[in-house]
């Protein structure tokens, strides 16, 4: 009988917010952000195999080109074993849509052969590995609900935010090398002091939050530069009750709280737009 291999979900994120303090003398940029786990995911499944192999759905997603593969080449040679194993990833989570796939992803594998491997290695041991994948893979090692600051790679475990339903919209078009480009167009006016993420994450475990009361830098940015993104949105803005929030770097955008009859009116609205609507829930 074939070994049917580990299942591990992947879940997605968003940025409840995202705010840009300043500029840091090693060149990236000081953050605070609130990061939300929600129930849109991909899922990996991974089995024993003589060398490494990295299959997806989407074939562009093969081989090492997926931060899968640096997770598991990280994860092998921090224990100091050879990283083999056959991982297909099924793909549930839009690619470069600002909803953390490829980190999540990443995570997961990490995860996964831990287990696959019987290293036994603790969940902040994994998280140390993760901070060298990529800055919200950590986050991903045991999602929830997170504040982060720093570089965005200092990471503080939050209570639990209600459970809440998520209309989250992904438009068709993303760019090239967006985060540099995002990053690239900000004005002063775009960067704040960490106030209202830390506001929020104070009073997270209110349930009148809303993604009205959250922030995000690159916004305005976004809607200047991402392709047909501020039409999407304004037919968006004009559906819900609570106004959308960017979600990462784009173009993925969401509000919160939300309802089954929004969704609905939505996903109608955008029917000829390319863009995606999901109904979706915190976890």
């Amino acid at each position: 009988m074939s070994n049917p291999g580990l299942q591990v979900p992947a879940f997605a994120k968003i940025n409840l917010t995202l705010e840009i303090i300043g500029r840091r003398s090693d060149g990236y940029h000081d953050v605070a952000t609130i990061l939300q786990s929600i129930d849109l995911a991909d899922t990996l499944t991974i089995k024993p195999a003589g060398s490494l192999t990295v299959e997806c759905d989407d074939p562009d997603l093969d081989g090492q080109r997926n931060l899968i593969w640096r997770a598991a080449v990280a994860l092998a040679d921090h224990a100091g074993i050879r990283p083999n194993a056959h991982i297909h990833l099924t793909k549930q989570i839009p690619v470069a849509a600002g909803l953390g796939g490829g980190s999540t992803d990443a995570a997961s594998a990490l995860r996964g052969l831990n287990d696959l491997w019987q290293l036994q290695i603790s969940r902040e041991e994994l998280a140390k590995v993760a901070a060298g994948i990529g800055s919200d893979v950590p986050f991903c090692i045991n999602g929830g609900t997170a504040l982060a600051t720093g570089r965005g790679d200092q990471l503080i475990p939050l209570p639990p935010l209600p459970p809440h339903d998520v209309l989250l919209v992904v438009p068709r078009e993303t760019l090239e090398s967006k985060t540099p480009t995002l990053f690239a167009a900000l004005e002063p006016g775009d960067f704040s002091d960490g106030s209202c993420t830390q506001r929020i994450s104070s009073t997270i475990t209110d349930t009148s939050i809303t993604s009205a009361r959250c922030r995000n830098a690159f916004e305005r940015a976004a809607l200047e530069i991402f392709p047909g993104l501020s039409d999407v949105w304004n037919v968006v803005a004009g559906l819900v009750k609570h106004a959308p929030r960017l979600s990462g770097a784009g173009p993925s955008f969401f509000s919160l709280p939300s309802t089954e009859i929004e969704y609905t009116a939505v996903q109608s609205a955008l029917r000829n737009t390319g863009a995606t609507a999901y109904l979706v829930r915190t976890i």
